[in-house]
């Protein structure tokens, strides 16, 4: 049986809560909402935390708005509760098809956005939608001099490496922004070995059109070894050219060719790199589908 090391337990009562805790513990804390990453971590002994912080009754982070053109996700927000939004699913349809494609409805019922992101795990559903759309990070943390303070980092600028993150020790993620257009259309696109697993490769694209020309795009792929979880190279080929089959299938091209996918139990490197290619191919076919049905929203 696989037992975790011994650790201490605290329930946070509030955010300036939790980041008291945070700052005082230091680095052997951790933050617990769902725990279906960091629970199996610390059975296996690959996490040891001394201290863990339970942000489960802050109602305040697990908000859903839509306001001024930004859809704000609180770090809380379950991820069957985000796959249960109708008004996700018109404004950022992307969203929802990662979110079915995330573990089974147990994991989503008690799993959230943030711990998702926060993971940073190289074959996490979430990461490569949320660079793609170019969503922005809010992180709320308290200095040396017990000062409050709130930053934003953009998300291609969130993921420092393999299960790191930009987020400090005295700090916590407390919501995600994203931007919507009403000329944009969006999609995630997977591979995976069974329903629910962890992506072999997965694809994410956002487009915006005027006509039938990209005026912008974002190319998000997952657990392939994009660098930052985003096809730069392929995006800025595609900016300003024709929604065109051919222009497509060289974005999908360039995104291979600039990945880093590794062998493992999942598929060989040039296999995975191959899918690359061809699911960025596919989530922008089905972006531009999406684009310009005329969504209208209204702020509240």
């Amino acid at each position: 049986m696989q037992v975790p090391a011994q650790f201490e337990y605290q329930r946070a009562t509030s955010v300036e809560h939790a980041i008291a805790l945070l700052n005082r513990h230091g680095p052997e804390s951790r933050v617990v909402a769902g725990g279906h990453s960091l629970i199996p971590m610390m059975k296996l002994r690959l996490a040891q935390p001394e201290m863990l912080i339970d942000i489960n009754d802050l109602a305040e982070l697990a908000e859903l708005h839509f306001q001024e053109g930004v859809l704000r996700l609180g770090a809380l927000l379950r991820h069957a509760d985000l796959l249960a939004s109708p008004e996700v699913g018109l404004l950022c349809p992307m969203l929802h098809d990662a979110e079915r494609v995330i573990a089974d409805p147990v994991v989503r019922n008690r799993g959230t956005v943030g711990g998702s992101v926060c993971q940073a795990d190289p074959s996490e559903d979430l990461s490569g939608a949320f660079c793609a759309l170019r969503a922005v990070a809010v992180i709320r943390g308290c200095s040396n001099a017990g000062e409050a303070y709130t930053r934003t980092v953009p998300m291609r600028e969130f993921f420092t490496g393999p299960y790191q993150t930009v987020v400090a020790d005295a700090e916590l993620l407390v919501e995600l922004q994203v931007p919507i257009f009403p000329d944009a259309g969006s999609a995630y696109v997977k591979v995976d070995r069974r329903s629910g697993d962890w992506a072999v490769a997965a694809a994410a694209a956002v487009v915006r059109l005027d006509d039938d020309t990209v005026t912008d795009v974002g190319i998000g792929l997952t657990a392939v070894g994009a660098r930052n979880f985003v096809a730069q190279e392929a995006e800025e080929y595609l900016r300003g050219r024709a929604a065109r089959a051919e222009h497509f299938a060289e974005a999908g091209r360039i995104a291979a060719e600039h990945c880093s996918p590794a062998d493992d139990q999942r598929g060989p490197a040039d296999y995975k790199r191959h899918l690359a290619g061809e699911l960025t191919v596919r989530a922008l076919e089905r972006a531009v589908a999406r684009a310009g049905r005329g969504v209208k929203w209204r702020s509240r």
